[in-house]
């Protein structure tokens, strides 16, 4: 509707708004998220959390809004036929831009529950932002290094352990988790660095999806794999904000995880470890030619 506004000025009203509609939000979602920290009753902190998902929700919505109103993108979207928001998912999606997350949100907010990412959990005790994340259900890691179980072998596997328990909440709650299992954006420099294998991907990282299906295999049994893919060129985030991106294709394969892989032992057992990075470089060879064909 307001296309025709110059690209500089459009994104200095979508990001104006959207922090806007932040400082209007965020109070609420602390005020919230503190009541559900102290207030030990189960009934009042679902409450809080499905309050708080709404919140997250309208949020993204509203943002969603802003690309509608300010921009024209042709979206080519395949594949969310059939996605529920009472279904448990595990979403990657192959790293081009800071767009990315957006772009998602853009597709998927109204069709999955909400994207959640892991976190570390030092970022838990980040000031205003670690309140937040815990209000939000963001699930924290907890990790401990090679030489940290070297010095106190009982430490092995607690990790998992303690993860796992952390997510318990999410067995009566659908959640989607959310992994970019390249880690970082794809560059020509980062492809070259690599020397991948794939023409359009970067080599992608096992460890931190065997840690999800490890700690939350009795919950998510589906994976949605995710390709996007900017036929004008990859993008940055500024683009996005200021409507020079026309087009974005995503193209969304609804997959079952291997009932083996939910819930290993992914450290400890070589033989899984070996079988889970065959089964990842697969389906990264399958992305790959994917993203040919769509380009």
């Amino acid at each position: 509707m307001l296309d025709f506004l110059p690209s500089p000025l459009k994104g200095a009203l979508v990001v104006a708004l959207i922090f806007l509609n932040t400082l209007i939000l965020f109070p609420v979602l602390l005020l919230l998220g503190v009541i559900k920290l102290i207030v030990p009753i189960t009934g009042v902190r679902k409450l809080c959390s499905l309050i708080l998902n709404t919140i997250a929700w309208y949020w993204i919505g509203f943002n969603n809004v802003l690309v509608d109103l300010f921009h024209k993108v042709e979206w080519d979207v395949r594949g969310v036929e059939g996605l529920s928001r009472n279904h448990w998912y595990f979403v990657t999606c192959n790293h081009q831009s800071w767009a990315d997350i957006p772009a998602i949100q853009y597709v998927l907010n109204s069709k999955i529950p909400l994207l959640k990412f892991f976190l570390k959990k030092q970022l838990l005790y980040v000031p205003l932002l670690g309140i937040a994340w815990w209000a939000l259900d963001f699930p924290f890691m907890h990790r401990h290094t090679k030489e940290q179980i070297a010095k106190n072998p009982s430490l092995k596997g607690k990790d998992t352990e303690a993860t796992r328990a952390a997510c318990e909440k999410f067995r009566y709650m659908p959640v989607t988790i959310f992994n970019f299992m390249e880690g970082t954006r794809f560059t020509p420099a980062k492809h070259k660095r690599q020397n991948s294998p794939y023409k359009h991907l970067l080599k992608p990282r096992a460890g931190g999806t065997a840690f999800v299906f490890s700690a939350m295999g009795e919950m998510i049994h589906t994976m949605l794999d995710v390709t996007i893919v900017y036929p004008d060129g990859q993008p940055g985030i500024w683009d996005y904000l200021s409507g020079k991106v026309r087009k974005i294709i995503i193209d969304v394969k609804v997959r079952d995880i291997p009932e083996r892989f939910l819930g290993m032992d992914y450290e400890n057992n070589r033989e899984m470890r070996v079988e889970f990075q065959r089964w990842v470089s697969q389906l990264w060879a399958e992305k790959d030619k994917r993203i040919e064909e769509l380009l």
